[in-house]
């Protein structure tokens, strides 16, 4: 095929997650590994990265906006690709917590605030994740938990920033609400969808090819201008991958998102799904190509 006809597809690195190094164990920690996995990623064809920041010392998740922003500035030195971070993993033991909606996204606002940042992660409800395995990797049930005033909170920094909110929609419902909450928000960018899919646990859909049609669906009635990516925790989306790319959508890969105790580190992880998304008649999009798409610097 040439590649003239061919649609550019965002890839999004997802670098490490809130598992810590028991889980998965290639993640990068320090800030200095987060950067040169960034910068690894996005040469790989990454046109989008995801972190989340570590206390090396403690080995868990630790969202302080000064060390964001050093790795966020570490990475844009070498690449113009778009890097954004996570908020605390509600209602898990994994990360810290935040009380109330103000703390939950003070690193979002002092990121922002400093130019650093043009998508920010707002997820549009609440889950109960379940782990469908047993053995030491399983993980203790908990409720992920975003109340309405967070996300409202959360719409609210977006539009005043300019950022586009990174929705992860782990059950459909996500989407309805996401697109009303951000209806009632004026002056925000359209949200980028993503569809969670899971191997592992019992949340949403598994990478099946109806999962993707019923949340297109209901995309297609709730937000059917909005741009979509499927995504999602332990995962294996090789089998799905051609479905979205033929339906437009695009993709994230990362060890966040990958099965438990995979050997390839983010790098390795982008570029095959850089082949896979040439096969399917796709081409890796720029960051240019994609902040136009997301309308960031109109």
């Amino acid at each position: 095929m040439n590649t003239s006809s061919r649609r550019p597809v965002w890839i999004e690195a997802a670098l490490n997650g809130p598992w810590g190094r028991d889980r998965q164990p290639g993640i990068p920690v320090t800030e200095a590994e987060i950067i040169a996995d960034g910068i690894a990623a996005a040469r790989a064809g990454a046109g989008i990265i995801h972190v989340h920041a570590y206390d090396p010392e403690t080995g868990r998740q630790n969202d302080d906006g000064a060390t964001y922003a050093r790795i966020i500035e570490g990475i844009r030195a070498t690449t113009d690709a778009l890097v954004y971070p996570t908020i605390p993993l509600a209602g898990a033991a994994l990360t810290g917590q935040a009380a109330g909606p103000a703390a939950r996204f003070a690193h979002i606002d002092f990121l922002a605030s400093r130019g650093l940042i043009e998508m920010a992660v707002i997820d549009p409800g609440t889950v109960c994740f379940i782990d469908r395995r047993d053995g030491p990797a399983a993980l203790a049930s908990f409720v992920y938990t975003n109340t309405e005033a967070e996300i409202r909170h959360g719409l609210a920094l977006a539009a005043t920033h300019r950022l586009v909110p990174s929705y992860a929609i782990y059950e459909p419902g996500f989407t309805r609400a996401g697109a009303l909450l951000a209806g009632q928000t004026p002056g925000l960018a359209t949200p980028l969808y993503r569809f969670m899919f899971s191997d592992a646990f019992a949340w949403g859909f598994p990478p099946r090819r109806y999962g993707l049609e019923a949340h297109l669906a209901l995309l297609g009635e709730a937000a059917p201008a909005a741009p979509w990516m499927i995504a999602g925790l332990c995962v294996d989306l090789e089998d799905l991958l051609p479905h979205a790319v033929a339906a437009g959508g695009h993709v994230r890969t990362g060890l966040e998102d990958a099965p438990f105790g995979t050997e390839t580190g983010n790098a390795g992880l982008v570029a095959r799904m850089v082949q896979m998304v040439e096969a399917a008649g796709g081409l890796p999009a720029t960051p240019a190509e994609i902040r136009a798409g997301l309308g960031l610097g109109d």
